[in-house]
């Protein structure tokens, strides 16, 4: 059995153990654990804001990605006195409120961030995310889908930005204000998601189940709710390319870009050139099109 090797790194005044910091996570971009953290520090002030105050699940991967993996919702133990924590539902989440909690996790390897869509102790949206969920493993038609559906949110005068999931789909988030629900968000998301299948029943389907799905990108405006979860922006991804999911122009989306584009070896450069396109974007007047809903 190999030897562990444990040292500690102090950040913000709170010390976190590191354990293996030459552990392979993702062998075929050459990251280990050392560059991972280093990177999720690179991607803290952009990933915190999506993560801060919300019921946190994780996804670890022990092995690396190419291992075993479970999803923790329950926060890990032992756990640091720097950690807050909120409880619903019986289960203890982990509120993932700055560096020295998101380095602490991923020295347990969580690998992927997938915070709540509402805040703890809120039963009210966030923001609101639809998600274009491929049926094909490889789908070469997801920014055509993107680029319609957002064509049609433009319609009706909702600015939106997209974002990779980092796996195969695409995410739109339209920013709200306060006070919309989610099941005023799901009304809207019914309205836009028979239009776009009506208007291409050869790319969309409104249909849940993946066996009777087809080839057709699912337009999901359900998972967007109480209880539920979406992969962070900025959260990296278990993939083989280390893919992280990222917010898009929309002129990349025109250009057909790859999800595999945007990865934990280059995001750094394109924060910095770009930063924070969701940020950018000031909340969206959705109550105005839900109160001409049938």
């Amino acid at each position: 059995m190999p030897k562990t090797i444990r040292g500690s790194i102090t950040v913000e005044g709170r010390e976190i153990a590191i354990t293996n910091p030459d552990k392979p996570l993702w062998p075929e971009r050459g990251i280990t654990k050392r560059i991972y953290l280093q990177k999720l520090a690179a991607l803290s002030p952009y990933l915190l804001r999506y993560c801060r105050d919300r019921l946190l699940t994780v996804i670890r991967y022990p092995h690396g990605v190419a291992g075993m993996s479970f999803y923790q919702k329950n926060a890990p133990e032992p756990l640091p006195d720097f950690v807050n924590t909120a409880t619903e539902d019986g289960i203890t989440y982990v509120l993932l409120q700055g560096l020295p909690e998101l380095l602490w996790l991923g020295n347990l390897a969580a690998l992927e961030f997938h915070p709540s869509l509402h805040y703890a102790g809120s039963g009210l949206p966030c923001e609101w995310m639809i998600d274009l969920d491929p049926s094909l493993e490889v789908e070469p038609r997801i920014m055509e889908a993107t680029s319609a559906v957002g064509g049609v949110l433009q319609s009706l005068g909702l600015a939106s930005v997209p974002k990779t999931s980092g796996a195969t789909g695409v995410q739109i988030i339209v920013p709200v204000r306060p006070g919309v629900t989610f099941d005023d968000l799901r009304r809207i998301g019914h309205f836009v998601g028979r239009y776009v299948t009506e208007k291409r029943p050869d790319l969309f389907t409104l249909e849940r189940l993946k066996k009777h799905r087809g080839d057709k990108i699912y337009f999901d405006y359900l998972q967007h709710y109480g209880g539920k979860t979406l992969a962070a922006p900025y959260t990296p991804r278990a993939r083989p390319l280390a893919t992280v999911s990222t917010p898009l122009l929309w002129e990349e989306v025109e250009r057909n870009v790859s999800p595999e584009e945007f990865h934990l070896l280059n995001i750094e450069e394109r924060l910095s050139r770009l930063g924070d396109l969701i940020a950018k974007l000031p909340p969206q007047p959705v109550e105005a099109i839900i109160s001409k809903l049938p």
